[in-house]
């Protein structure tokens, strides 16, 4: 009876490792984007371009406004401080208009997220949030314009939001109608819009 063939340590590692190796190719095949993913992580790195400088002017803006001392300021206050951000804000960047920070490739990369979250049969509470926007349609929005009071607590999804490039605490993503907005909070400006980025 010839006795088993016991395979040396070296060449036990040696096998272990290739089948690794093969198991790591073939699961990177599996997880490499498709070009649509790569797209649309391309939008979303001009999008926080854009976002960045804006948030410098931002800033910018800031500075020169004294600041508020804190958030038991008079209502009347703080409101005036909002309204003269607004208009400085305009003023430093009187021609703005859609498409400025929602560009070409982010508006896909956004429509793209959007649209898979209102088709996932899981995300039901989503699409019934992202209809309360139906209660806002007459109102109408343009960039470097007042974001109205009246809807400024639109609830907006939680699991949309988690897809979507985090935003600095002075913005925040709105949706009016099927429009996403991108609004600075601390001025209630609209930054910019993304026309019929809902189904």
């Amino acid at each position: 009876m010839r006795a088993k063939r016991r395979v040396p340590y070296r060449e036990y590692a040696l096998l272990v490792a290739l089948s690794l190796a093969a198991a790591g190719v073939l699961a990177g095949q599996v997880a490499a984007p498709n070009k649509e993913q790569t797209n649309d992580a391309a939008g979303f790195k001009q999008f926080m371009g854009g976002v960045e400088e804006y948030l410098k002017l931002h800033k910018a803006v800031e500075k020169q406004l004294p600041a508020l001392k804190n958030k038991e300021e008079l209502p009347e206050m703080i409101a005036a401080h909002q309204q003269a951000m607004a208009r400085k804000i305009r003023e430093a960047r009187p021609h703005a208009g859609p498409g400025d920070i929602f560009t070409h490739a982010s508006r896909e990369a956004f429509r793209h997220v959007i649209r898979g979250v209102w088709q996932d049969p899981e995300n039901a509470t989503a699409r019934t949030t992202l209809r309360q926007g139906d209660r806002v349609k007459g109102v109408r929005l343009r960039v470097n314009g007042i974001y109205p009071d009246a809807i400024a607590e639109t609830t907006f999804p939680p699991t949309l939001l988690q897809k979507l490039p985090a935003l600095p605490d002075e913005l925040a993503y709105r949706i009016v109608g099927r429009d996403l907005v991108l609004v600075d909070r601390r001025a209630n400006l609209v930054v910019d819009l993304l026309h019929e980025a809902l189904p």
